[in-house]
């Protein structure tokens, strides 16, 4: 897997944090960097954290399906981008607030980064190199989520049902990006 699928794939990880980093963004009135640094850093983190711990599951049983493991690389993946669909068409979307405390940000975050747990997974089948896929996928994520609470902040005036109209088509988006 080269750098260029990698951050494709980080991107595509990175697209619930961002949906609900625009939701921050959206209901705060002010500090949209705190606010952004406070989401880069609890999304970022868990997403680096999940596709590390995934790896590391994967690494206990990659000598068993390492000969299919490219199969199993498209399961995962396939029953990942089939969740999401699933999320789509059924309208599911929490509304999201500017709160930023731990009881509300660490769910949020393991909300959005159970997937990276299965691209850790298939990241250990085909023994890419998990330091530089983490790091990686957490910089990218804080970056993303940082960018989405600004964005989030700038619309705040213009739009009406902020967390369920922008999230259901960011959710579009995501799947449309990872296919």
């Amino acid at each position: 897997m080269g750098l260029l699928d990698l951050l494709l794939v980080a991107v595509g990880l990175s697209m619930d944090a961002f949906a609900v980093s625009v939701c921050k963004g959206l209901n705060i009135k002010m500090h949209p960097v705190k606010t952004g640094l406070v989401a880069g850093l609890y999304f970022g983190g868990f997403q680096a954290l999940m596709p590390t711990l995934g790896y590391i599951c994967g690494g206990t049983i990659r000598q068993y399906i390492e000969a299919v493991s490219k199969y199993v690389a498209l399961f995962l993946l396939c029953i990942i981008g089939i969740n999401m669909i699933r999320e789509n068409l059924k309208g599911e979307c929490k509304e999201t607030n500017g709160a930023l405390g731990f009881t509300v940000m660490v769910p949020a975050a393991i909300a959005t980064s159970i997937d990276a747990f299965a691209v850790g997974i298939t990241l250990s089948a085909l023994n890419v190199k998990i330091f530089l896929s983490a790091t990686l996928i957490g910089t990218t994520t804080f970056l993303i989520a940082f960018v989405g609470v600004w964005i989030g902040h700038f619309f705040r005036k213009s739009v009406r049902k902020p967390g369920r109209n922008i999230r259901r088509c960011l959710i579009g988006v995501r799947i449309f990006i990872m296919g």
